[in-house]
Parts: C-alpha cells; sequence; structure tokens
C-alpha cells in the first residue's frame, strides 16, 4: 500500500501516505516525514470539513488544514476515512420510546447504525447546536448521538423529544 499510487497524494508540497500497518505518514516540503500522523478535527460537530490539524505520535500539530474541501480528493479520502475510523456518533433517524418522562430514563432509538438503546441521566445531556435544530444527546456511558435537524424526525418522535427539552 504505501508505494500504491492511490495512496500517495499530494497537496502542494505535502504529500499523505499509507505504511505498510496503514498508519498515515506525511512528509513535509523539506523532506521531513512523521509516522502515524493522526487528524483531529477543530469543530467535529459545528463545522466538520473546516480546521483540521494534522497531529503528530506527540500529540504536537504537524500541519493545518483550514478547509478540507480545499485539500486534493485522494489525500481528503484518506484523511475522512481515517476520521471515520475514529469518530462514532451514530445520528438518530427515530425515537421509538422512552421509558418515562423524568430522568434518568431509557430511550429506545433507531440510528443509522441501527437500533439502539440509551440511558439519558439529566435534561442538561441534550444540548441544542446550529439554529436550535441540531442536536447532540450524551447517553450515561458517554457515547453520543446526533439528531441533525429535529423537524426532520417524524411526529411521534417529535412528542417525546419535546417533553425533554
Amino acid at each position: 500500500m504505501a508505494n500504491d499510487p492511490t495512496h500517495a497524494p499530494q497537496q502542494g508540497d505535502i504529500t499523505l501516505t499509507r505504511n505498510a500497518h496503514g498508519r498515515l505518514v506525511l512528509r513535509l516540503p523539506d523532506g521531513t516525514q512523521h509516522e502515524g500522523v493522526t487528524p483531529v478535527r477543530a469543530f467535529p460537530i459545528a463545522a466538520p470539513d473546516e480546521g483540521v490539524s494534522l497531529v503528530g505520535s506527540d500529540g504536537r500539530e504537524i500541519a493545518w488544514l483550514p478547509r478540507l474541501g480545499d485539500v486534493a480528493a485522494p489525500v481528503r479520502a484518506l484523511i475522512q476515512e481515517e476520521l471515520a475510523a475514529r469518530e462514532f456518533v451514530p445520528v438518530v433517524t427515530r425515537l421509538v420510546s422512552v421509558s418515562g418522562f423524568a430522568t434518568p430514563s431509557t430511550w429506545q432509538v433507531e440510528t443509522d447504525r441501527g437500533p439502539a438503546e440509551l440511558i439519558l441521566k439529566g435534561e442538561e445531556d441534550i444540548r441544542r447546536l446550529e439554529e436550535r435544530t441540531h442536536l447532540l444527546i450524551t447517553a450515561s456511558g458517554g457515547l453520543q448521538f446526533r439528531v441533525p435537524d429535529v423537524t426532520a424526525l417524524d411526529r411521534h418522535s417529535r412528542k417525546l423529544l419535546e417533553r425533554f427539552l
């Protein structure tokens, strides 16, 4: 994979590849290489395609990409592939049921990743984002669920959700 030209995209003078172990390798214009680079979004929920840092294995930023959309498609694909492996935020598509309207409560939901059960400890675990229709719900185990647009949910789901907002 490391020598495969489809995995050796260019962004200006920066080269991003995968080594034989599947780790990202960043080569800077001065020729220095950094193995084990990790992409990190600056604003993963509010602006996921703006501000991506390439961080070295020591935790320090090596390169900054202001807009992921401005990066060459093959580089962007490698970065998005790596981000997808690290980030897991299921999107709630439907609320099936809630155990009660007092917290803590158990929610049965449908997500883009299949059915799930989450325990909502308190109403403060539901955060409104972007124009107040986008929600981020943190379940008791710390796993986060996203509702990109409350108004796009079915009527039953909206009614259940309104009791907690």
